[in-house]
């Protein structure tokens, strides 16, 4: 993954073999909390949803999250976002297997960050993003799942992980474009890149 500040990137992985990541609604929550804890600093985090076997968020990196790293007195290809992404997953991953009593990799091996060029395709992507649940059954309205931040936006919720004000400018839309949304509308023959 390679960052420039500034840009609309969609960071989405899953499972290995497709298997779940989250296990229970402390997962979850742990999961947040380490993006909360890990990434804020790196990014500002526009919208994200947690799914049972993969996750996706849309994150504009700052300019602290694209420095260089240096490794062994050399300065690397390897950035601080990049790096502290692979971080979070490991640490993750030990948590789970610690919880499971299992072993081996949790995630597929690369996280995918993709950027999104147009305000259309970021757009989509923000809707596709916050529409999984309901195309996956797992809620019948958007507003019920709980590890999506359509709650942030739709409930107008203050302990926040994303950065709302920057998503409603960066997007042009308002308040009330969150009560209207509709899955229907998203065209997913812009988003075939996923997965």
């Amino acid at each position: 993954m390679h960052f420039i500040p500034g840009d609309v990137y969609h960071v989405y992985n899953r499972g290995n073999e497709k298997k779940p990541i989250f296990f229970n609604e402390g997962n979850y929550r742990y999961f947040l909390s380490k993006i909360r804890k890990e990434w804020i600093p790196l990014c500002d985090i526009l919208c994200y949803c947690l799914m049972p076997n993969h996750f996706h968020f849309m994150v504009i990196p700052n300019a602290s999250g694209c420095e260089l790293l240096t490794l062994n007195g050399k300065i690397s290809d390897l950035q601080k976002l990049s790096k502290t992404i692979g971080k979070s997953l490991s640490s993750y991953t030990i948590a789970i297997n610690k919880q499971n009593h299992s072993t081996g990799n949790l995630f597929q091996k690369k996280t995918k960050a993709k950027t999104l060029m147009t305000s259309e395709y970021i757009m989509n992507c923000f809707e596709y993003i916050h529409c999984n649940p309901l195309k996956a059954k797992l809620s019948k309205e958007l507003s019920e799942w709980p590890f999506s931040s359509f709650q942030e936006y739709y409930h107008s919720k203050t302990d926040l992980l994303c950065n709302r004000t920057l998503a409603i400018k960066t997007l042009l839309i308002d308040q009330e474009y969150f009560k209207n949304i509709k899955c229907r509308d998203v065209d997913e023959d812009n988003l075939r890149y996923l997965f």
